[in-house]
């Protein structure tokens, strides 16, 4: 059994299970629709999450609310490394897992607003941070003014340069690139 199916929580007004677990390729049409409810102007194709899904499964985890047998997300995250302050454009295949990768980088966590305010946020970042600590600090692209959000777990607004303003600002006239150090890193 997965790690990733070892954090749950009981939804209050129903009493079901709520789970993070790895992600697979059979949940990419069930994770496109959350994603449409949760960021309907910041649309990404089946493969960009099919290819993240392949390229890193570590970092790739589904929220699974046990209904008896469907086989719907509640929320997801992407996740995998990147070059420091080399974020991906929105929409676009990465190709590979840079071998020099030396940050780790948070694509998207998304979570729908009826199962929010339950702690799987942190559960999840949890979950990431001990991937993540492998890297000397993990980055995060704040879209919809999230950036308070990303502070609780250590996130800061950093200064980036004009092309990497640039990319950010792919992700919206609002998006943030946040950076957070990591407690343990082996990387020099």
């Amino acid at each position: 059994m997965d790690a990733a199916t070892n954090v749950k929580a009981k939804s209050p007004a129903t009493a079901k299970e709520i789970a993070w677990r790895s992600m697979s390729a059979n949940d990419i049409e069930s994770l496109v629709r959350v994603a449409n409810k949760i960021h309907p102007d910041l649309p990404e194709s089946d493969q960009v999450f099919a290819e993240r899904i392949t390229l890193f499964p570590a970092g790739c985890l589904a929220l699974m609310e046990d209904d008896g047998g469907g086989d719907e997300l509640c929320g997801y995250v992407i996740s995998h490394p990147i070059r420091r302050r080399q974020p991906p454009a929105l929409d676009s295949l990465l190709g590979e897992i840079a071998p020099d990768a030396d940050q780790y980088y948070i694509h998207d966590l998304a979570i729908l607003p009826e199962v929010r305010g339950r702690g799987l946020a942190r559960q999840c970042m949890e979950k990431l941070f001990a991937i993540a600590k492998r890297y000397t600090s993990t980055s995060v692209v704040s879209v919809y003014g999230t950036a308070p959000f990303w502070g609780r777990f250590g996130f800061v607004v950093e200064e980036i340069d004009e092309g990497l303003k640039m990319r950010v600002l792919g992700y919206g006239d609002d998006a943030m690139y946040l950076e957070r150090k990591n407690e343990e890193s082996t990387s020099s």
